[in-house]
């Protein structure tokens, strides 16, 4: 259990000497010197663009298909009134203007 624990202790000591020596010697860039490193920022802030781009796109397809059901819903309406016409009976949709 000991051992365990001083192996741990020393794989994240190493890890911590190599970062900061990387980071001093200039590998690593840190432009706000926050000790993280700018390609995980700049990472981590595309990752947050592309999140809300997700967003808006699932907004807009929610819209266009609450379109559709209303335009599906009236394509059924308006073939009852084919079926209707091909029976025989009058017709029941938008009077046509009368022209002067």
């Amino acid at each position: 259990m000991l051992s365990t624990i001083l192996v741990i202790i020393g794989i994240s000591t190493v890890l911590s000497v190599i970062y900061y020596v990387a980071w001093k010697k200039g590998h690593i860039n840190d432009r706000d010197k926050d000790l993280i490193p700018d390609e995980v920022e700049d990472v981590i802030e595309d990752v947050k663009e592309a999140v809300e781009e997700t967003k808006r796109r699932v907004e807009e397809v929610k819209e266009e298909l609450k379109d559709v059901v209303v335009a599906t819903k009236e394509v059924i309406e308006q073939s009852k009134d084919v079926i209707d016409a091909v029976k025989g009976k009058k017709r029941r949709g938008r009077k046509p203007k009368n022209k002067k």
